[in-house]
């Protein structure tokens, strides 16, 4: 078992009181998932009925896809407390990075256990960046499966004193700059106009989603595809062209709405590959995942 429950365990001498009492709580969610919760979860992300493996429970192959990780610590993460913050507003909240490492073969079915705390906090003058950490495991042996570190920024909450830069995280801080040729593999999927209908059933309720006067309130012509729903596509693409990863970060620069084309550009560089989604929902040439990177484990696909 790690410190991470250790009340101290993410403090920082440069953070203000308020922060440092804010990192000392810690959030528990339990997650109990069968097949069916891949299969809904795998063709959320657009695995196909040709795909056995993701789709049919009863293959000798059957998994989940591996971005399946910020699934069950979906909740934990979105309860930890931001109150504190000044002026916090949860509509001026952000999604703005995250970061999926998988520590263990990810079971069909189980139950899971999340502990979400707050990792780092920034202060941006306007805005605040809060990085949670998620440690999850399984509820029975202990074992951890998965850990997600996951930035939101909320407009207008800043000025409260806190450190302007964050530490250097690896891979989960990393800013993954494509290299400047072209990219060595590049795979498209149209989604489809249900899409966000369909994803939604794996957690992520938000009316954004959906509702397409919900959507208007927030600036958009219409309901958004969900920003995980798109790292996943991307994470599928990279799987099937170059095998399993250990881990995958994302910074969230753009929107997709349903029905669009969403482009992978992927550069390998050792063991990490780095990807674009753009400059490339493919309709608008808008870039989506930026500063986003894998690190594949060497099981490459040929």
């Amino acid at each position: 078992m790690s410190n991470f429950t250790k009340p101290d365990a993410f403090a920082d001498p440069k953070d203000p009181q308020l922060v440092a009492d804010a990192k000392k709580q810690v959030v528990d969610h339990e997650y109990s998932y069968t097949e069916r919760d891949v299969i809904l979860y795998n063709i959320g992300i657009g695995a196909t009925e040709q795909e056995l493996q993701w789709t049919f429970e009863g293959n000798e192959d059957f998994s989940t896809l591996l971005t399946f990780g910020v699934i069950p610590q979906f909740h934990a993460s979105g309860s930890v407390p931001l109150d504190w913050l000044p002026n916090f507003n949860p509509a001026k909240l952000l999604h703005g990075e995250q970061y999926l490492s998988i520590k263990a073969p990810i079971p069909t079915s189980g139950d899971l256990v999340s502990k979400a705390r707050i990792l780092e906090v920034l202060d941006k003058g306007k805005a605040a960046a809060v990085t949670s950490i998620v440690e999850t495991r399984d509820k029975h042996s202990g074992k951890l499966i998965f850990e997600n570190q996951s930035t939101v920024f909320i407009r207008g909450a800043g000025g409260f004193g806190g450190k302007r830069s964050g530490i250097d995280r690896g891979p989960a801080s990393a800013a993954n700059e494509p290299p400047k040729r072209a990219p060595d593999a590049t795979m498209e999927e149209k989604t489809f106009p249900s899409q966000a209908a369909l994803y939604r059933l794996s957690g992520d309720y938000n009316p954004l989603h959906i509702l397409p006067e919900f959507a208007a309130i927030g600036g958009f012509d219409k309901p958004i595809l969900h920003g995980l729903c798109s790292f996943g596509i991307a994470g599928k693409h990279i799987y099937k062209t170059y095998g399993a990863f250990s881990d995958i970060k994302v910074r969230f620069a753009g929107v997709v709405y349903p029905g669009e084309t969403l482009v992978t550009e992927m550069w390998k560089e050792g063991s990490k590959v780095i990807f674009v989604r753009g400059n490339l929902v493919k309709e608008r040439n808008a870039v989506v995942l930026a500063s986003a990177a894998v690190t594949i484990t060497g099981k490459a696909k040929l």
